[in-house]
């Protein structure tokens, strides 16, 4: 294997490596709740915030597996390893639900729809959880392009709706480039993270303000986004409104401090004691 590529295993692949290595740090890439509802055995939960420190302080000798939920995120994650110099990194195919599947002896996904074949076919996908440009997954694409029919075949397909691209966007953000609220609705109702921070601490409502894309501000406000988050520069939505509209809509959404109370000094009694 060439010092910067990572192996990809089968559920049964993965079980003979880890038994060959059982010293191996085992990272979930999932979320919390997920990693504590099953894991793999010994698996240390890979949150977006660690991973500085486990590619800095752990050896490079030693043996690495990590898995997410469909097999996307983990080979960003494993090719990071190699780039930092680890010899010995896999993931897993297909992630924790191939590996459930796999455990239950239960039968392959179902097979593609015709027309969501063609589709991913004729913009170069492999397969609906591939990755393509900038590490953009075809839901990420579909969104961009503002295609609502291939965003629903894919969501009923159960593809990852956690993946993120080079940018750390999933694709809820591209969806508001769209410029598509109708296209932001479905996504968010699909499980996807309103609030989801990309790697400059971003969200979509701060892109959306900054864009100056009203009625995408509009929206995601209705579904919940939080105009009190900040960036890693300390700027709120609010901050990067740059259009009057979607100042007013994050003024009328951010609630205001409490005003100081001002004391007076007391008058003194006219009347006699």
């Amino acid at each position: 294997m060439d010092d910067r590529s990572f192996q990809r295993l089968s559920p049964a692949q993965a079980r003979a490596w880890l038994d060959a290595h059982p010293g191996a740090l085992v990272l979930d890439a999932r979320t919390a709740a997920h990693h504590a509802a099953g894991h793999l055995p010994g698996s240390v939960r890979l949150d977006g915030r660690n991973h500085e420190i486990l590619l800095m302080r752990e050896p490079r000798s030693r043996p690495v597996f990590v898995y997410c939920y469909h097999g996307n995120a983990s080979q960003t994650y494993a090719q990071m390893f190699c780039d930092f110099g680890f010899r010995q990194v896999a993931d897993l195919a297909g992630g924790h639900e191939a590996w459930e599947r796999d455990s239950a002896g239960a039968p392959p996904a179902r097979p593609l729809p015709r027309e969501l074949s063609a589709w991913l076919q004729i913009h170069g996908f492999a397969g609906p959880d591939a990755r393509g440009a900038h590490g953009n997954t075809p839901l990420m694409f579909a969104a961009w392009k503002g295609e609502a029919v291939a965003v629903k075949a894919l969501l009923a397909l159960g593809v990852d709706l956690h993946a993120v691209n080079g940018d750390g966007n999933t694709a809820l953000w591209l969806a508001c480039v769209a410029n598509d609220p109708d296209l932001v609705s479905r996504l968010v109702e699909a499980g996807l993270d309103i609030n989801h921070a990309n790697a400059t601490g971003a969200t979509c409502l701060m892109y959306a303000a900054s864009s100056g894309k009203p009625a995408i501000v509009q929206r995601l406000l209705a579904l919940g986004a939080d105009p009190a988050l900040k960036s890693q520069d300390d700027f709120t939505a609010l901050d990067m409104a740059a259009s009057l509209e979607c100042l007013r809509l994050l003024r009328a959404a951010t609630p205001r401090a409490p005003a100081a109370a001002v004391a007076f000094p007391s008058t003194p009694s006219t009347s006699n004691a």
